[in-house]
């Protein structure tokens, strides 16, 4: 199998940059794909767009997913992701700020596998992402494409 791509979902480049370096901080070094929208995120899994060309059936390891986003927000493209037979069983990981109820249930609810609010300490969203690459990167077992 090829290297294990995570799709980094997020539109704040504050936010990347520090999901960037706490995955760096922890050895996590696969690839990271960032799409800074949700319609971008929706081009990248179905190689359109800006992606015509890239090939489909190459899906990342685990998407990590903003809520808030431009041009469709987070459980849109959640929502779209899980009516895809393709993409409908990607590890999704809801990484956000928000703190709305309504988003947890809803993201749930449209089939998110985890919910992490982002912390605002860099050393406990360190131990965060590091937690969270352990088990979605080498831990967790994924169907098979």
């Amino acid at each position: 199998m090829s290297t294990k791509i995570i799709l980094l979902v997020e539109d704040n480049p504050d936010d990347e940059e520090l999901t960037l370096r706490a995955l760096k901080k922890n050895n996590i070094r696969n690839e990271i794909v960032v799409a800074r929208d949700g319609l971008e995120a929706i081009e990248y899994l179905e190689g359109t767009g800006k992606y015509a060309g890239r090939d489909p059936k190459a899906l990342p390891q685990v998407i990590l997913l903003d809520l808030k986003l431009p041009k469709m927000d987070g459980l849109a493209v959640l929502r779209k992701i899980r009516s895809n037979v393709k993409t409908r069983l990607l590890p999704v990981v809801i990484l956000t700020s928000s703190k709305e109820e309504q988003d947890l249930i809803q993201g749930y609810d449209l089939g998110a596998n985890s919910y992490i609010r982002k912390p605002v300490d860099f050393n406990e969203f360190t131990e965060a992402v590091r937690n969270l690459g352990l088990y979605w990167l080498v831990l967790n077992e994924t169907p098979p494409s």
